[in-house]
């Protein structure tokens, strides 16, 4: 063959009529994959469990090589930073007009969690996790979305006995046979709308920022409401109470509070999410948020008179599940004390 039709071949321009005989199947490039290269390129998970490399890897494994190559999007706690995938929580929210969508939630199979982590993950670095770290991460998300304890192992042996809440809610696809035909013709270009309008903004989808920056001032085209500017008066005083607090606490607290900010809000306009709104939550009786759904352990402990202080806080933040056997937190728990003295001196500074 000689260069000039080689070079046809590879960029399509002058074919010849001997070229034109060889793409009928005979292009005399490159030679058939070898069953070991195909096998390093076919890494899919089915939900059957084929295809799952041996291994293992357990909750505490996971927690620090998660913590290693997934934290920096996912949170530390798999509760998503910014608009990176929240990975946990979002339990008994599908029915609500703004769903979170997370593993525990949302997911039918645990097939696709390790598949999409062995295939595409760290992003910047995919297929660098061996087998066992796979595992372990996988165990670790389960643990997030407190669906199993602590000491867990997942491994090619148990992985089948995992199955996700929502693994019954979906159906088969069967719009090829029920709908396509519906859908292919000509538009009928009748009684169409006569204007269109904004329906939803992008705010609801948490995809841009819905609050002023602190450093905003009001223009002057915008009133200032009189109820703002009267809660604004009655919360002088408790600004006073925080003057008294390590404002480097606060700053060092206020990073912490990321990892909860996937369900809990604070601050002016902080309303009730996947948990409870945290203004004036020092020194209030437990389960006492008007508006939010309580776990039955948190109401029990509640009657038992819990107030969060210092220390009640401390502790349940430590190790939530320790302190609250059957919580609805979704994380582990803040492993450093100095995590734990800022994020106190944090939800200090917000009055109710």
């Amino acid at each position: 063959m000689s260069k000039f039709l080689k070079f046809t071949l590879v960029t399509g321009f002058a074919l010849s009529a001997t070229a034109t005989a060889l793409w009928a199947g005979e292009y005399g490039l490159g030679r058939p994959a070898l069953p070991e290269e195909i096998a390093a390129w076919d890494v899919k998970i089915m939900p059957d469990g084929r295809g799952l490399p041996e291994g293992s890897g357990d909750v505490w494994t996971g927690d620090e090589v998660f913590g290693e190559h997934c934290a920096v999007c996912h949170g530390d706690f798999a509760e998503g930073i910014g608009n990176w995938p929240k990975l946990a929580g979002g339990a008994d929210t599908l029915d609500r007009d703004d769903p979170l969508k997370t593993v525990g939630s949302y997911w039918p199979y645990l097939s696709t969690v390790f598949d999409y982590v062995n295939r595409s993950m760290p992003f910047g670095n995919a297929q660098s996790l061996t087998p066992d770290e796979v595992y372990a991460i996988v165990a670790y998300i389960l643990y997030s979305n407190n669906l199993v304890e602590d000491d867990f192992e997942l491994s090619h042996e148990n992985f089948m006995d995992v199955e996700l809440p929502n693994a019954g809610g979906f159906i088969v696809d069967d719009r090829a046979v029920t709908e396509y035909a519906i859908w292919h013709g000509d538009p009928c270009m009748e009684n169409c709308k006569e204007s269109v309008e904004i329906t939803m903004h992008a705010t609801v989808l948490d995809v841009t920022p819905d609050e002023q920056s602190a450093t905003e001032e009001p223009s002057a085209a915008e009133p200032v409401d009189v109820a703002e500017a009267t809660t604004a008066q009655e919360a002088a005083p408790a600004a006073a109470e925080v003057d008294e607090i390590d404002p480097a606490l606060i700053a060092a607290g206020e990073k912490v509070f990321k990892k909860c900010s996937a369900c809990h809000q604070v601050g002016e306009g902080a309303s009730n999410r996947v948990g409870p709104m945290l203004n004036g939550v020092m020194g209030r009786a437990a389960g006492s948020v008007e508006g939010f759904k309580y776990s039955d352990v948190l109401q029990t402990m509640a009657a038992d008179g819990l107030i969060w202080t210092d220390e009640t806080l401390t502790a349940f933040l430590a190790n939530p599940r320790g302190f609250m056997k059957g919580t609805k937190m979704s994380f582990a728990g803040l492993k450093k004390d100095e995590d734990l003295t800022a994020i106190s001196a944090y939800l200090s500074s917000f009055s109710k």
